[in-house]
């Protein structure tokens, strides 16, 4: 039950909205097309199982974990919140 100015359910819908913003993030990162032989980063050869299993992939598996490892996480924070539970 929400209370104040917020309607009932707001905040299942702040959660599908957060939900939401965070897998866009991700399937805008997901790799698309054709894996290139070479890793881009380094000249590695990029094995033919990963080619097959990650397509668009354009990194060896090395160069990838080091890739992942710079990701910024993503806020926690939600910017559709109502004004009514930013000022709690």
């Amino acid at each position: 039950m929400a209370s104040g100015w917020a309607k009932d359910g707001a905040v299942q819908e702040q959660i599908d909205a957060s939900i939401e913003d965070a897998l866009k993030s991700v399937r805008r990162r997901l790799p698309g097309g054709e894996s290139p032989k070479d890793c881009e980063a380094c000249g590695a050869e990029i094995p033919p199982a990963r080619r097959a299993a990650l397509p668009g992939g354009r990194l060896c598996i090395a160069c990838q974990s080091q890739a992942d490892g710079q990701v910024k996480a993503h806020s926690l924070y939600n910017r559709r919140g109502s004004k009514d539970s930013q000022l709690r």
